[in-house]
């Protein structure tokens, strides 16, 4: 998948690291007395490529903060200071470092190195930023060292940081400070209430509501919707799920804005089922605590990552799977008089 951003001409301008151990397993915060020397080209450019390369995703978050002042943020508070020159880069990275150690308190958290890094023009979108990155490094990897002494070799190992592999990073950009500034994320170890720290307890980051987030949410309401509720209020096959969630799917393919009248009519088309898809989706927004717009710009990217989703299989008890893309018209269902139930298909051509 292709980098998100482009760091051929960026620099990192300054980097610090940190040891963070885990509080609950009795680990040591480790705090370095000096700034990284990141001075030497291939280091430099090994640096860079593995900080920046695991960002591919489009989905942005910002800076939030339970009460909605977002100011209380500890971590905007520490990134404004980078971005506003308010102090010592080195010691708001101890600060920021201080902050980890306080919320790994879970005994399945890993120990690891945290990298803290100014950079400068980090282009995105033909747009160069400024930009600061928070990166841990959890894992250890072996790799086999081979020494040459005249004529004679030795095979050693040891352990590192594998370059091709970020286990935990944001990277946050100087703009749009007065939402809580645009931040992407990476993170490898998202399952479990464990590793959902990174992100809300650290972080503390909400999703940008932007093209992507509208998109993505909307999608996944409908095939909540059709997935879940459906069956229980209509008589629906199998094969009609599929055709509405490959309508829903076909609407936002070949759509740049989104109009959620227009989407109903055309892939729900009965007014009880439109009033019934109503419903659920305003009850859907409230508990979920959503906020989102009736019409907005569709996300491409979005579509692609949510209809991976979106099941176009009707799967036959082990015998058989039937992919369906098309119209449902041509596929009918029916029983047997002994009971056995078929499925019958029209086609005009093999392929």
């Amino acid at each position: 998948m292709e980098t998100l951003f482009d760091h051929t001409q960026s620099r990192m301008e300054r980097a610090s690291v940190h040891h963070i151990g885990n509080s609950t397993n009795e680990e040591d915060l480790i705090l370095s007395k000096n700034e990284l020397d990141i001075s030497g080209d291939d280091l430099h450019a090994l640096m860079l490529r593995f900080f920046i390369q695991s960002f591919t995703s489009q989905e942005f978050f910002n800076f939030s903060f339970s009460n909605g002042e977002v100011g209380m943020n500890p971590l905007f508070a520490f990134t404004e200071r980078i971005f506003e020159k308010q102090g010592d880069f080195h010691t708001i990275s101890s600060d920021i470092a201080k902050q980890l150690y306080e919320v790994t308190d879970h005994p399945n958290i890993k120990s690891g190195d945290l990298f803290v890094v100014h950079f400068s023009a980090l282009r995105m979108e033909h747009q160069d930023f400024e930009a600061i990155g928070i990166f841990k490094s959890e894992n250890r990897h072996a790799f086999l060292k081979l020494n040459s002494d005249n004529d004679d070799f030795s095979l050693d190992y040891d352990a590192g940081i594998n370059i091709e592999k970020l286990d935990k990073g944001c990277i946050i950009l100087n703009t749009d400070k007065e939402d809580g500034y645009k931040i992407c994320l990476v993170d490898r170890s998202n399952k479990g209430i464990e590793a959902r720290y990174w992100r809300d307890e650290f972080l503390g980051l909400k999703p940008c509501a932007d093209e992507y987030y509208h998109t993505k949410e909307f999608m996944n309401i409908t095939k909540n919707y059709v997935a879940k509720q459906m069956p229980g209020e209509f008589e629906l096959t199998r094969a009609e799920q599929i055709d509405l969630l490959n309508r829903s799917v076909e609407y936002f393919k070949t759509n740049e804005e989104f109009d959620k009248a227009e989407f109903e009519e055309i892939v729900f088309q009965d007014k009880d089922v439109i009033d019934s898809f109503r419903n659920y989706d305003s009850n859907y927004r409230e508990q979920n605590e959503l906020e989102m717009d009736d019409n907005f710009g569709i996300s491409p990217y979005a579509v692609k990552k949510q209809a991976r989703v979106f099941k176009s299989v009707l799967k036959l008890d082990k015998n058989f799977h039937i992919y369906i893309h098309g119209d449902k018209n041509l596929i009918e269902r029916g029983v047997e008089n002994d009971g056995r139930k078929f499925y019958k298909i029209y086609y005009e051509e093999e392929l």
